[in-house]
């Protein structure tokens, strides 16, 4: 059994305090509202949801279709784009503050027909449903098996639909549902009962399937750089802008790599992983699976150094290097095989559909030696009107942009909510979907201990331990009375490295791999807890602004000590309801004033995936 799962101790889904913050001041904003205004407020929130709700094109389009025709009249020009394949961004740039989708809008309606249609405890009795056993169950209870109307159910949920979305097209209707269910998941109720070290450390004890999901934090102090942070591997492509790209992401960009594979062969040398050492977290892994204690390692890494270390229960959400694939023929083969293109900087091909010969010669300019050979050299330049590259260019099996995760993800996600029962979140911002959202799909009952250098302020952990990561799974180790496996030895690779300018290399030095700065006990300084919260600070925390906030909320409740799951806790850490049913601050001015209305219809282009 998970510890202490009772609804009312530690699932605090009490829908009337969710009602009462998401009508404050709503009847107010109704009132000053038309109907052509509120619909057009309801269409933009839910279109703005699509950044965290996989949303297609004909849902898009079956929404814009709902806007007052007054609206479309003014706006011919409206166009909409949509990539229905986002959900599967790889190595998305982090924004150093997250922006709150603003959905406020849903919840200005009366709660007449939310007090009709559901008693306050059927209402609460399906959120709980929903938190611990997720939408599937959730959809699979209450639409399939109950048949209930889509509107009536997002009654449920505070949202009462304008009547022209009502009678929207199925897929429209599960989208509303999708958006309503998931802003509901990513409001957790931190479990009160766990603040300390100690707490994390006796849970880890007691716990026997631990979910551990990890991020580029993890490989950061084995010389492996990270994709998203301000020093990271984008800031540092597009300060450089050494490569011909638009944007750094285009790096991994299927459809560009389609094109020009050379620009992802010409840089994939300084990420690939050989020679590296596996850090204090990828040990820590290991030894929490020695323990038997381990029931999956989600990895959104892609330099297999879980596997170096040992760990058997690993799956590599995004791919990796181990393996490689060719785009033609689709034959796949150790990644061996194209480590030595890869070191060279070449372009690897499948030896399949490009037999060993001297091709015909191709129209336009003459081909270098190399080139009749077949060993494409990404510095060679065609000006021909032919391919650049001949059929059968070989990939790694890294989920690039515009790929889809592999069916195995879903499956073992699926499996696993339902039999963890302690999630580690190690060294990841959590920005990537779907990998980010596994948090929500979990049982909110489930304790949840975050270890990372910075907050993230979108999740709600019950332990928060901000610092270097190698330090602190160190600190807990010795705490525990564990020993981390050492490292493994590492040959070096035959396959000679192509040379490059020391100053572009975005990764250190390769010699010296058995000693890091991370291994030293000695230098490691006692943790800092913040007031007497559940926030604690090692060597290398930055909290910011958050963390700015979390002191200034507790210096002003110090005359007031926490007792118990009803005392206030500080903003943005304790409950997320609060911050998650921002009413629209602005609401008030579209029917005064026509031209914020005109506006309000334009800003549907700046939706991010529309």
């Amino acid at each position: 059994m998970h510890p202490d799962t009772s609804a009312d101790s530690n699932l605090k889904i009490e829908h009337e305090c969710t009602s009462e913050h998401q009508s404050a001041g709503s009847n107010d904003v109704e009132a000053d509202l038309s109907p052509d205004v509120l619909l057009s407020l309801q269409i933009r929130a839910f279109l703005e949801a699509s950044e965290d709700v996989d949303i297609d094109p004909e849902t898009v389009e079956d929404l814009l279709q709902a806007i007052p025709k007054d609206d479309q009249d003014g706006n011919a020009e409206l166009t909409v784009q949509v990539d229905s394949e986002d959900e599967d961004d790889l190595y998305r740039p982090a924004d150093n503050d997250v922006e709150e989708l603003d959905i406020g809008p849903l919840y200005t309606q009366d709660k007449e027909g939310e007090e009709e249609a559901w008693s306050k405890q059927e209402v609460k009795q399906m959120l709980h449903h929903l938190k611990e056993r997720g939408m599937s169950s959730f959809m699979q209870e209450y639409v399939i098996k109950r048949n209930i109307p889509i509107p009536k159910l997002l009654l449920a949920f505070g949202i009462n639909l304008c009547p022209q979305l009502q009678n929207r097209k199925p897929a429209t209707m599960l989208y509303f549902l999708r958006v309503a269910m998931s802003h509901q998941l990513r409001m957790r109720d931190r479990l009160m009962q766990y603040n300390t070290i100690a707490d994390a450390v006796q849970l880890i004890q007691n716990s026997q399937r631990i979910l551990i999901l990890t991020g580029a934090g993890i490989s950061v102090s084995c010389g492996i750089p990270d994709f998203r942070s301000r020093n990271g591997l984008y800031a540092t492509l597009k300060d450089r802008g050494e490569y011909d790209l638009d944007d750094p992401q285009q790096m991994f960009d299927i459809n560009y790599f389609r094109e020009n594979p050379s620009v992802f062969y010409s840089f994939a040398y300084q990420i690939y992983p050989s020679n590296f050492v596996p850090s204090p977290c990828h040990r820590f892994i290991k030894a929490v699976e020695d323990k038997g204690k381990l029931l999956q390692n989600y990895t959104q890494n892609i330099d297999t150094l879980e596997t170096l270390a040992g760990v058997k229960r690993v799956l590599q959400c995004h791919g990796s290097f181990a393996t490689a694939s060719c785009l033609q023929c689709r034959r796949k083969v150790d990644g061996k095989e194209i480590e030595a293109d890869i070191l060279r900087r070449k372009v690897p091909l499948c030896t399949v559909c490009n037999v060993p010969t001297v091709p015909a010669p191709m129209k336009g300019k003459k081909k270098s030696r190399k080139k009749a050979k077949g060993e494409w050299d990404s510095d060679v330049e065609d000006e021909s009107d032919g391919p650049l590259y001949p059929a059968g260019i070989m990939k790694p099996d890294i989920t690039f942009f515009g790929e889809k995760l592999t069916d195995e993800f879903d499956h073992s996600l699926a499996e696993d909510r339902d039999k963890v029962d302690l999630l580690l979140v190690i060294g990841t911002s959590l920005k990537v979907s779907p990998v980010a959202e596994i948090l929500s799909h979990l049982p909110h009952s489930i304790p949840q201990i975050l270890i990372n250098k910075t907050p993230i302020r979108h999740i709600n952990p019950d332990i928060v331990l901000l610092g270097n990561a190698d330090g602190i799974v160190e600190h807990l180790t010795d705490e525990l009375g564990w020993e981390l496996p050492l490292p493994p030895t590492i040959p070096p690779t035959s396959a000679p490295v192509a040379s490059a300018d020391s100053n572009t290399r975005l990764q250190p030095p390769r010699g010296n791999l058995k000693k890091r700065p991370s291994d030293s006990y000695e230098e490691r300084k006692p943790p800092q807890r913040v007031g007497d919260s559940h926030v604690w600070l090692f060597d290398g925390a930055e909290g910011g602004k958050w963390l700015q906030d979390l002191k200034k909320e507790i210096s002003g409740q110090s005359s007031a000590p926490v007792t118990g799951t009803n005392s206030p806790q500080p903003m943005s850490v304790s409950g997320s309801t609060e911050t998650l049913h921002k009413e629209t601050p602005k609401s008030r001015e579209y029917n005064d004033n026509p031209d914020k209305h005109q506006e309000l219809i334009h800003k549907l282009n700046d939706a991010k995936r529309i």
